[in-house]
């Protein structure tokens, strides 16, 4: 259920994405140093993780979404933006305490990205991935029965914010127990829970 474009997305919207930014600002880990939001869109996740790290690198293949982000981010020192895509980028391996994707992922090969977002780890480091992915059983039906209702009373109660910024949009190829399966064969250990606004987190922390 698509939401209008915001008219200023410097401000403090609302939407399925940014209903789980909590999530992700929640797995930063203490004294982080460097951090990566891989999609990062306009940037509002990047600027939430500013004050939590060093050092904030936002990468985005959308040109005008780069654009947008630092248009944005003027006067926030510790933030940078990369136009690349990021399975050609030469991202450093085990340099990030934090890496984080949100809605980005089903934009790519699933299995190639959650590996380099956990090879750009060092020792220690935290991932948090959200995203949506397809039904491809019954029980799948059964949540999106919950999700109705539940997106409602959230579009009612941030009616005043509600807004996106315009960013690319895809349907994803994988279900929900695809990435599930998948996911726990990249990242042993990992927490994959399933949420209410059709969208799901991964959170793995890379062992030391």
């Amino acid at each position: 259920m698509p939401l209008p474009a915001t008219s200023d997305p410097a401000h403090d919207y609302w939407n399925h994405n940014t209903h789980y930014h909590g999530v992700v600002l929640s797995s930063v880990p203490r004294g982080c140093g460097a951090a990566l939001d891989v999609g990062c869109g306009d940037g509002l996740l990047v600027r939430r993780l500013a004050p939590r790290a060093e050092h904030v690198i936002g990468l985005d293949a959308s040109a005008e979404m780069v654009a947008r982000a630092r248009e944005l981010s003027e006067g926030v020192g510790n933030v940078e933006f990369v136009e690349a895509d990021f399975l050609e980028y030469d991202v450093p391996r085990e340099h990030f305490d934090f890496v984080c994707s949100v809605a980005a992922i089903h934009h790519m090969d699933f299995t190639a990205a959650l590996s380099a977002m956990r090879d750009a780890l060092r020792p220690g480091g935290s991932l948090v991935v959200i995203s949506v992915a397809g039904n491809g059983e019954l029980t799948d039906l059964l949540y999106d029965a919950v999700a109705v209702p539940t997106h409602y009373f959230h579009r009612w109660r941030n009616r005043r914010r509600a807004g996106n910024p315009g960013a690319p949009v895809a349907d994803p190829d994988m279900t929900w127990a695809e990435v599930r399966d998948e996911a726990l064969r990249v990242l042993p250990g990992a927490r994959f829970r399933r949420h209410a606004l059709w969208r799901y987190s991964i959170i793995w922390r890379r062992p030391r």
